[in-house]
């Protein structure tokens, strides 16, 4: 048997000098293949994809420093792995001319040894720019599928001393360092593997060893894209690093891999799956973080080498950027608070850790609690978003309560802390306790400790470890001396501002993180509340996970929720929507909020006509006389009159009724793929399959649908799309009984935000009139202003309807819904009695609608969804011309539609596409849903206030989505 290998002896292993030329002739001679060849990327080895009439292959050309019985091994895991995971792809080795798998090959600079194996179809994992939660769960299981099969390998693995055995890489580090061209990065790796090694050595001797791929990674993941276009994996391939070595580093190696992908969480759905396919043990899960980190630093120090020793490694120099991104999040957070995130992803949540001691503060102190979080009273109007926004609450509060120091919780998520038009959720939950105070306050040591001063905060380390840390505004403390607990340590200052934490170790921890990871952090900093407020008793509350399952358990779930793991949305300011971590989402869905969120005056509105009346349209009051006439003036003639009712499905309900009444009949032409409402009679009318299934064939006899004039992809397109008119003309004909009514959007809302042909509704309205129906026209969704150059839908078609209906936008969320007709078709109602609705038309309703007008009159929101909407669509055209998904661009003003293909020539709809982009734009901080029968069509539809920077970061998400992946 050949020598094994020993990395420690021969540490510099430049790449096989052969050229693609060269290889092509071997694969020709060997194993008689003709093909194309191009050279594909290795640290240590030489591979080369050889493209042949009878199939792929790729040509592994070893490093000469790994003998045959290290490549049979290989080989035989891969088949090992096949076996036992039919599911699981790998390469196979195939035999030469001569009958032997592997192949001597001479180079100039000696012999080597070769082997062919087939191509695993797919792409690698690493070709894509984001791996999305789902994914990344596969990427998990896979790893626990090869890690479960290989500890049942019982082929012989040569003991080799790999650089990439984990065991070794704190030595690697050492004797690497010094290549790492970054300044500071050769003290960095070795400070990260020293740490890591010795958070490794109480478990170190107990963790299990078995036969690992070593590298399985996204480099060596092969996946394939599902019908939601996100990457599958299904193969495993180069198990060149094959060894015995501890089984959980298969999934560390796999999971430092992914820190290039996003935040320190992204690891978390691998963690999960691997232990759902092969459960970690608890010393398992206290070496998986600081394997990470020495992976991480082993792979960047021996980048760095490599790419010193071996300048002409494309490959090598390529990824140098990469190693040094994951080393840098691999170290970003204290190994013991990663360790914390890790275990809370598979086992129950620890409790968090508290303090106790002396109190910090004189008992006199009159304490009370702030409230900075999303749902707090104090931060209505938008007042969070002003940098002084905390100091503001705080004296507010304490000049109205009587108190001295007012106090932030431990772990309070902070909407204050919250960044608008952010790709990333900030770092809103504080790691201590923050007081204000408005009188001089004398501090006291908790405990036994000695103060060190630094240049902006004070830190009194115990004897136990703990450090207490203050700092902020207005605190004084006493020299650098030992105090005894309850000893005076310093004061605050009249007007001060404290900071208040405890870490673990005398390294100061930061003040604010993520909310992500602040349950982590807690583990290692604990909550000082008790110091300050001894009688404080915690935060009781649902998770949003908690809070999900008991909205399932008791709310209807065909009542169905937006996202698959939705945030917990409770508030909503101007045009972003907030949860309860302070994460900021521009919201680009909900034209029921036509002003935007929370618009103080018509909350003030509101509350103002509450405390004076509210009651039903039947008594006589102004805000009802009010109203009406302003809705029925913003109306063409003859449609004077009007009807209050409580939504869009009661009004477009109660037009159908309208037009039966005035007609005597009940035959309705309706349009295809449109959405009505949910009571009896608006379903009916309601063709869309996307609402219902069964729509088409559900529909009653007396309802009549005709063709979706879709310009883009129905039967009929671009100049050809005036024949929709001549088909609906020709169907209104045709009818056994002439029709009540015909009703229709506009401008065609569910389908997208998508412009009817020209002309389209004239004819049609003429055909319909000349057969004795009403023309109703469903403004619900499109008109009060939001298609910009028009304030209702049907003027872009240059007709007047019989009868208008409008809800939606009308209250900015107050349920409120009108029809507007004329005088004689409302008169016609009373051969089916009287009309009414028990809130439609109340003052508060009332007095919500003509507030909505004021402010859409003042703030001139119709000209900005002109504006803005036009400047969006521009930015979408353009994102039209670079991403071959994009078929179309609908809509005008704020209400356009982007319609995703799978292909611009069949216009095969992009619906799970579609989804999952949703899913990431809401990742990045936008809310957007599908919308269309075929749910491919991304409904753009805000509040009319959004500016064109809203309008930017909107379409820049979209970009990067389109360009990363989904």
């Amino acid at each position: 048997m050949t020598q094994a290998f020993d990395f420690f002896t021969q540490t510099a292993l430049p790449t096989p000098d052969i050229s693609a030329a060269q290889a092509g002739r071997f694969v020709q001679e060997r194993y008689g293949i003709d093909g194309v060849v191009t050279e594909l990327g290795s640290q240590q080895d030489a591979n080369f994809l050889i493209e042949a009439p009878a199939g792929k292959y790729v040509l592994k050309v070893s490093n000469p420093a790994f003998t045959v019985e290290d490549l049979a091994a290989q080989d035989g895991a891969a088949a090992h792995v096949a076996h036992c995971e039919p599911g699981i792809h790998v390469p196979v080795g195939l035999a030469g001319r001569d009958g032997l798998p592997i192949q001597q090959l001479t180079l100039g600079s000696g012999t080597t040894a070769a082997r062919l194996v087939t191509f695993v179809e797919g792409n690698i994992l690493s070709a894509h720019q984001y791996l999305a939660p789902s994914v990344v769960g596969s990427l998990g299981e896979l790893a626990g599928r090869t890690t479960r099969a290989l500890a049942s390998f019982d082929g012989v693995v040569p003991a080799r001393a790999l650089q990439w055995d984990l065991r070794n890489a704190p030595e690697v580090v050492a004797r690497l360092a010094d290549f790492v061209a970054v300044p500071g990065g050769a003290e960095a790796a070795r400070s990260a593997a020293a740490a890591a090694s010795q958070a490794l050595a109480s478990v170190r001797d107990s963790l299990p060893t078995q036969v690992i791929h070593g590298d399985l990674t996204d480099d060596n993941v092969v996946a394939v894209l599902g019908v939601d276009g996100r990457p599958r994996p299904i193969g495993v391939i180069d198990f060149g690093d094959l060894m015995e070595s501890w089984a959980i580093a298969e999934l560390a190696v796999t999971c430092s891999s992914l820190l290039q992908y996003g935040d320190l969480t992204t690891i978390l759905p691998a963690i999960q799956a691997f232990d759902r396919i092969r459960a970690i043990s608890d010393d398992e899960l206290v070496a998986l973080w600081p394997l990470v980190v020495l992976r991480a630093a082993a792979l960047m120090v021996s980048g760095q080498q490599q790419a010193h020793i071996d300048p002409d490694n494309g490959y090598a120099v390529r990824n140098l950027d990469r190693e040094w991104r994951i080393f840098e999040q691999a170290t970003s957070v204290p190994l013991d608070v990663m360790t914390a995130l890790v275990r809370s992803s598979v086992r129950s949540r620890s409790e968090r850790p508290v303090v106790a001691g002396h109190p910090l503060l004189h008992s006199d102190s009159q304490l009370v609690r702030l409230d900075l979080s999303t749902t707090s009273a104090e931060l209505h109007g938008g007042a969070f978003l002003d940098e002084r926004a905390e100091s503001q609450v705080a004296a507010k509060i304490l000049a109205g309560d009587q108190a001295t120091v007012a106090y932030v919780p431990f772990l309070q998520p902070r909407l204050t802390r919250t960044r608008l038009n952010s790709f990333d959720s900030p770092a809103t939950v504080g790691l201590g306790v923050e007081l204000f105070s408005t009188e001089p306050l004398e501090l006291r040591a908790p405990w036994d400790a000695v103060i060190e001063r630094h240049s902006d905060a004070a830190a009194f380390h115990a004897a136990d470890g703990l450090t207490l840390w203050l700092s902020g505004p207005g605190l004084e403390t006493v020299p650098g001396v030992a105090v005894q607990a309850g000893a005076p340590i310093g004061s605050l200052s009249a007007n001060g501002e404290l900071r208040v934490q405890v870490g673990r170790d005398q390294t100061r921890p930061p003040f604010f993180v993520p909310a992500s990871l602040a349950d982590a952090w807690a583990q290692v900093c604990p909550d000082p509340t008790s110091l300050v407020d001894p009688a404080y008793a915690g935060q009781p509350g649902d998770s949003a996970g908690e809070l999900l399952t008991r909205r399932d358990s008791s709310f209807a779930p065909v009542q169905e929720h937006y996202f698959r793991e939705p945030p917990r949305i409770e508030r909503g300011c101007r045009y972003h929507l907030y949860d309860v971590d302070g994460r900021s989402y521009l919201d680009m869905v909900n034209n029921v909020s036509i002003l935007g969120h929370g618009h103080p005056r018509l909350s003030d509105a509101i509350e103002q006509q509450w405390r004076l009346l509210n009651t039903n349209s039947r008594f006589h009051y102004r805000a009802v006389v009010d109203f009406s006439e302003r809705l029925a003036a913003l109306l063409p003639d003859p449609l004077d009159t009007v009807f209050l009712v409580n939504s869009g499905t009661e009004a477009v309900d109660l037009a159908l009724r309208l037009a039966w009444a005035n007609t005597g009949r009940r035959d309705t032409v309706v349009l295809r793929e449109a959405y009505h409402g949910w009571s009896d009679a608006t379903d009916a009318v309601s063709t869309s399959v996307a609402d219902n299934p069964n729509a088409l064939e559900s529909r009653p006899s007396w309802v009549h649908p005709v063709a979706a004039p879709n310009a883009y992809r129905g039967q009929y397109r671009g100049a050809e799309a005036h024949r929709y008119a001549e088909d609906a003309i020709t169907a209104i004909a045709s009818l056994a009984r002439p029709p009540a009514a015909f009703l229709a959007e506009p401008y065609y809302g569910n389908a997208g935000g998508m412009a009817l042909p020209d002309g389209y509704l004239a004819r049609v309205y003429e055909a319909v009139r000349r057969a004795g129906g009403l023309c109703i026209a469903d403004e619900v969704q499109v008109g009060y202003g939001r298609l910009g150059e028009h304030f209702w839908g049907f003027e872009q078609q240059n007709v007047v309807p019989d009868i208008v209906t409008v809800a939606k936008a009308m209250g900015n969320g107050h349920p409120l819904g009108a029809v507007i007709t004329t005088k004689a078709i409302a008169d016609g109602y009373r051969s089916q009695g009287y009309f009414f609705s028990s809130a439609g038309g109340s003052p508060v309703s009332c007095v919500a609608g003509l507030t909505v007008l004021d402010v859409l009159r003042d703030e001139r929101l119709q000209q900005n969804a002109r504006d803005v909407g036009a400047h969006l669509r521009r930015r979408l055209l353009e994102l039209a011309d670079r991403h071959a998904i994009v078929g179309a661009v609908h809509g005008m003003g704020l209400y356009l539609g982007v319609e995703l293909v799978r292909d611009r020539d069949t216009l095969e709809p992009a619906a799970a596409e579609t989804a999952a982009i949703c899913e990431r734009m809401r990742e990045l901080g936008v809310i957007m849903q599908p919308t269309s029968d075929r749910l491919c069509v991304l409904k753009i539809k805000p509040p009319l206030g959004i500016g064109v920077a809203d309008a930017d970061f909107f379409a820049d998400t979209l970009d990067r989505v389109l360009t990363e992946g989904w």
